[in-house]
C-alpha cells in the first residue's frame, strides 16, 4: 500500500465549481490503481479553491505515468443521481510517498459524467514519450479530439472551418465564458436600443446633409474617431490611413507606373513642384501605389431594393522630401484607362476630388472587411486553432505554446457564421458587395495568397516600405514579431508535421503555389512558421480589428456601400450628388453598430503575454515567458512615449491592448 497526497485547483470563473463526485486513478509503469475518491468533509471543488486529499493505493503502480480523472453526479437516497454539472479544473498536483511533486496541468472544463486523462506537465514531443502507455494515450487523445472537432467547407474556395452550426452546439472549452457572453449581448442590446430610439435603423432614405450625419457620429465617440471627423477631407489624413488605418497592408513602393495607370508629369507637377518629374521620383523611390484591382468586376449588392456599385481604384502617393507628409497624387477609379475613366487629381474641383477619395475609401472597406479582416485575421486563425486541437496533444510543447492564442476563436467565428455572413444579416443587408461579393473576393484572394504576405518582415520587404516614415503599423509590428520569435526544435516530430500538413490542406487548400509549407524540416523554418501563427492570431488581428469603429464612426471616411456608379467624367460632382452616393441611413447605422461591437472586447480579456493558464511546468519555458513579458513591457513604454508626440496616437499594437487570440 502507498499513500499519495493529491492537491486540486478549481478555476475562479462563474460556474467553475461542481457538486459532482471526483475520483482519480493513478497509472504507472506497473499497472493502474482503482478509482480513488477525492472526498473530504463538506463540499469540495468550489470556485477558486485549492484542496488537499489523501488517497491510498492498494498496490504499488510503479513510476507514475498518467492521472485518470473520473467525474460523476452524486447519488441521493430515493432520488437517484443528480443531473451532472460542469467543472473547470486548473491542475492536479500528485505527491508520491517518496520523491517530489508531479504537476498535471488541466485548464479544461469537464462536462457531465466522464473521464479525462492527464499527463505530467513536462512538455514532450512524440518521440520523447518512450513508454507504450504514453504513446497510446497521445493517440487516443488526438482521436477523441478529431472526432469532437471536425472540418467542413463553409463556402467553395474558402479555408475550411469548424463543423458546427451555432455557438449553442459548441462544447464548453471553446465557448465564451458566461461573463464574456453576457457582456457581448448586453453591449449589443444597448447599442441597438440607442439606434432604435434615434429612429435611424428603420430609415431607408438618404442622409439629408453631412451635418445630419453628426447624429450618428455622436454614438460612442473615441478620440481617433473625432480626429477622422475633423480631418477626413484632408489629403494628408487620407494618405496616412494607408499606413496606420485599419488596412495598413496594401501600400507598396512604386518603381514604375503600371501601363493601365497613365499618369503624366503635367498632371502631378503642382504637387511634385519644380525641378523634378515622375521618372525622377520613381527612381528615387518616393512614389507609392495602392491598387484595389482585386475588386474589378466584383459582384455588387442590392440594399433597400436599390442596386449598389463598386470600384477598383488605383491610387498614386508621393512621399515629399524631408519627412513631409505622404500625399495622394492621382486616383483612377477603374483598372481600364480611357475617356470614361478619368484620372482625378488634387487640383480638380473640390467635390470631384473628394468623391474620388471617397470611392477609394469604399474600396478599402470592401477589401479590408472581406480579406484583411475576415479571411486573414479570422478564417486563417480558425484553421490554426482547429489543427492545433486536432493534431497536437496537451503535452506537446507546441500545444502549450499555441493554446493561449486560440482562446475563443472558434466561438467568435461560429457566431460570425450565425449573425454576420449569412443571408439577412449585416453583410447581406448593408454592405455594397454583400455576401456574394465577400465570397468572390475571398476565392480570388485565396488563389493569390502567399506565405510572404503572412510573415511581416517579408511582407514589408516585398512591398518596399522599410523606410517610409510614420509607418507605425510596421514599426510596432516588427518589434512584436521579434519578441514573439522563439527557438523550437523540429527533429522527427510526426505530430508537428501532421499539424503543418493539416493547415496546408484545410486552410490553404493544398495550393503549392502559395509557398505555404506543407512540412517543416529546419529549426529556422519552424521558428518563422510559429511566429507567423502567433502574430496572426494576436497582433495582426488587433491591428486590423481594433480600429474599425474609429475609421467608420464618421461614415464618409469609410462608406460601406455606394449608391451611384463611379463618375465617368470630371466637373459634375456636387455636395448633393456626393451625399446621394453614400449609403442610406439604415445601412450606415447597421454597419457602424456591427463594427463598434467588433472593435470592443466584451471583457474576460487576456493581453498578449498574459498566461494565467500555466501549461508549461518546467523552469526554462517559464523564464522564456518572463523574458517575453519584459520585452513587451519595454515595447509598450516606447510606444507610449512616441505617442505623446503624435497628434493621432497609434495604439492598436500597444501590447497591453493586444488580445492574445482572435476572440471578437
Amino acid at each position: 500500500m502507498a499513500e499519495f497526497r493529491v492537491r486540486v485547483s478549481t478555476g475562479e470563473a462563474f460556474g467553475a465549481g461542481t457538486w459532482d463526485k471526483v475520483s482519480v486513478s493513478i497509472v504507472g509503469t506497473r499497472g493502474e490503481s482503482p478509482p480513488l475518491p477525492l472526498d473530504n468533509l463538506g463540499k469540495e471543488f468550489t470556485a477558486g479553491a485549492e484542496e488537499d486529499f489523501q488517497v491510498t493505493l492498494p498496490e504499488d503502480v510503479g513510476r507514475v505515468l498518467l492521472l485518470r480523472v473520473h467525474k460523476a453526479p452524486p447519488v441521493l437516497p430515493l432520488l437517484g443521481p443528480l443531473a451532472p454539472d460542469a467543472w473547470f479544473c486548473r491542475w492536479f498536483q500528485l505527491t508520491p510517498p517518496r520523491g517530489g511533486h508531479l504537476l498535471f496541468p488541466c485548464y479544461q472544463w469537464l462536462e457531465g459524467a466522464g473521464t479525462l486523462v492527464l499527463q505530467e506537465g513536462t512538455a514532450k514531443v512524440s518521440w520523447a514519450d518512450h513508454h507504450p502507455v504514453l504513446q497510446q494515450q497521445r493517440q487516443e487523445e488526438l482521436q477523441a479530439r478529431q472526432e469532437m472537432y471536425q472540418w467542413k467547407a463553409y463556402n467553395p474556395g474558402w479555408p475550411h472551418c469548424l463543423d458546427e452550426k451555432t455557438v449553442e452546439d459548441l462544447e464548453l472549452n471553446i465557448k465564451y465564458s458566461t461573463a464574456k457572453n453576457a457582456n457581448f449581448y448586453l453591449q449589443a442590446g444597448s447599442a441597438f436600443a440607442e439606434m432604435k430610439i434615434k429612429g435611424l435603423l428603420d430609415r431607408k432614405g438618404l442622409w439629408r446633409s453631412l451635418n445630419e450625419m453628426k447624429r450618428i457620429f455622436n454614438f460612442r465617440r473615441t478620440p481617433a474617431a473625432e480626429h477622422a471627423f475633423e480631418h477626413w477631407q484632408e489629403d494628408a489624413f487620407f494618405a496616412s490611413q494607408f499606413l496606420n488605418g485599419l488596412n495598413p497592408v496594401l501600400i507598396r513602393r512604386c518603381h514604375y507606373l503600371p501601363k493601365n495607370f497613365p499618369v503624366t508629369d503635367a498632371m502631378v507637377a503642382s504637387v511634385l513642384g519644380p525641378g523634378t518629374s515622375l521618372q525622377a521620383e520613381l527612381e528615387k523611390g518616393s512614389l507609392f501605389l495602392v491598387d484595389h484591382g482585386i475588386l474589378s468586376g466584383i459582384q455588387t449588392n442590392v440594399i433597400n431594393g436599390k442596386p449598389q456599385f463598386s470600384a477598383a481604384p488605383m491610387t498614386l502617393l508621393y512621399q515629399s522630401p524631408g519627412c513631409g507628409p505622404l500625399l495622394p497624387l492621382a486616383i483612377q477609379l477603374s483598372q481600364t484607362p480611357g475617356p470614361n475613366s478619368p484620372i482625378f487629381l488634387p487640383t480638380d474641383d473640390k467635390w470631384d476630388w473628394l468623391l474620388a477619395k471617397t470611392w477609394v475609401r469604399n474600396a478599402e472597406f470592401s477589401f479590408h472587411e472581406a480579406l484583411t479582416h475576415l479571411l486573414h485575421s479570422h478564417l486563417l486563425p480558425e484553421v490554426f486553432t482547429l489543427a492545433t486541437l486536432r493534431q497536437l496533444p496537451h503535452c506537446h510543447p507546441l500545444f502549450k505554446l499555441l493554446i493561449p492564442h486560440t482562446r475563443y476563436t472558434l466561438h467568435i467565428n461560429t457566431l460570425a457564421r450565425e449573425l454576420l455572413i449569412v443571408p439577412g444579416q449585416v453583410v447581406d443587408r448593408s454592405t455594397g458587395i454583400g455576401i456574394e461579393g465577400f465570397s468572390e473576393l475571398i476565392q480570388r484572394n485565396m488563389k493569390q495568397l502567399n506565405y510572404s504576405l503572412l510573415c511581416l518582415p517579408e511582407d514589408i520587404r516585398t512591398r518596399g516600405v522599410e523606410d517610409i516614415p510614420g509607418y507605425y503599423y510596421r514599426d510596432d509590428g516588427m518589434q512584436i514579431w521579434g519578441a514573439v520569435e522563439r527557438d523550437e526544435s523540429v527533429q522527427d516530430d510526426r505530430e508537428l508535421q501532421a499539424w503543418v500538413r493539416e493547415i496546408f490542406s484545410k486552410g490553404f487548400l493544398n495550393q503549392e503555389s502559395s509557398g505555404i509549407p506543407s512540412s517543416l524540416e529546419t529549426r529556422e523554418a519552424l521558428v518563422q512558421y510559429v511566429t507567423m501563427v502567433i502574430f496572426t492570431c494576436s497582433a495582426k488581428h488587433a491591428a486590423v480589428s481594433a480600429g474599425q469603429f474609429d475609421s467608420c464612426a464618421w461614415m464618409p471616411n469609410l462608406p460601406p456601400s455606394m449608391q451611384l456608379p463611379p463618375p465617368t467624367s470630371k466637373g459634375l460632382a456636387t455636395c448633393e450628388g456626393f451625399i446621394a452616393t453614400l449609403p442610406p441611413v439604415n445601412a450606415t447605422c447597421d454597419v457602424i453598430l456591427a463594427l463598434w461591437l467588433l472593435s470592443k472586447e466584451p471583457g474576460d480579456q487576456r493581453p498578449l503575454g498574459t498566461y494565467p493558464d500555466e501549461h508549461f511546468t518546467e523552469e526554462a519555458p517559464r523564464r522564456s515567458i518572463a523574458t517575453f513579458q519584459s520585452r513587451l513591457a519595454q515595447i509598450s513604454r516606447g510606444i507610449q512615449e512616441r505617442n505623446q508626440g503624435l497628434v493621432l496616437p497609434y495604439t492598436y499594437l500597444d501590447p497591453p491592448l493586444i488580445e492574445n487570440s482572435v476572440s471578437i
